[in-house]
């Protein structure tokens, strides 16, 4: 069986990536452990490894409870693994939220601006006057040296211990739908209630992302699971499709995040 069939042509390239990692565990008997993924990087690790192996495990840990970018550890299946296999640290700073307000993406830009990739990077979190960053315990000290500034706003990082995470569970607010297909612009109208023509100048302006990566074709067709954000207007997901009517349109089922 072709395994390639079952996963979108952009995906191919980590698929590779994680069947060599499954095949180097395999080999060596040493444990893999990645750099932060994404919800659908973890899905796909997943649905390769994580129920299609008897010889292998695979854990996912990203800092908190409801953390979504997460860390993979692949071993062997009698490995013991806990949440300091994985390498994570947490540091925050506090700022004077009178005078700057400062929002997630701030915090992502001015990590970003240090020359570290995204993948060395989980959650962020940023308001009431503080900040946190879940990142790559690697990393922690050149992070704490350099970034001391987020837009206007002053700060001085410090490690802290996991255990004080902020917490923030997500609340997805389901409906149903029927739709005449399941292309994006169709499902982008839907679910944020705006004209199909908004739709389609939005996602070719680049305010769209499938399952974290820009898509500029409105005709794109989405999946079961997809994960879809418009920019200033969150994210939504594609959750079910229910089968068709009798006038063959989609029965469908979304949710919008509502946290």
């Amino acid at each position: 069986m072709d395994i390639y069939q079952h996963f979108r042509k952009e995906e191919h390239g980590f698929i590779d990536r994680v069947l060599s990692w499954k095949e180097g565990v395999e080999r060596s008997f040493q444990a893999k452990l990645t750099d932060f993924l994404d919800p659908r990087e973890q899905q796909v690790i997943e649905m390769l490894i994580g129920t299609t192996s008897d010889e292998l495990q695979v854990k996912f840990f990203g800092g908190g409870k409801y953390s979504e970018r997460k860390r993979a550890i692949i071993a062997p299946y009698y490995e013991e693994i806990t949440n300091d296999s994985f390498d994570i640290s947490l540091v925050q700073a506090s700022y004077h939220e009178k005078f700057v307000t400062v929002a997630h993406r701030d915090v992502l830009g001015a990590f970003l601006s240090l020359g570290i990739t995204r993948k060395k990077l989980g959650d962020i979190y940023a308001a009431d006057g503080k900040i946190q960053i879940i990142l790559d315990k690697e990393i922690i000290s050149y992070v704490i040296m350099n970034l001391t500034g987020i837009k206007r706003a002053s700060i001085r990082l410090e490690e802290v211990q996991l255990k004080n995470v902020i917490e923030i569970e997500s609340v997805w607010n389901e409906s149903e739908k029927i739709v005449s297909s399941l292309r994006l612009d169709t499902i982008v109208k839907e679910i944020y209630s705006i004209s199909r023509k908004d739709a389609q100048v939005l996602i070719q302006k680049g305010m769209v992302k499938v399952n974290y990566r820009v898509v500029e074709d409105g005709k794109f067709l989405l999946r079961e699971d997809d994960l879809i954000s418009l920019r200033g207007r969150g994210r939504s997901k594609l959750i079910g499709i229910n089968g068709q009517t009798k006038k063959d349109k989609y029965k469908i089922t979304t949710a919008i995040l509502e946290i």
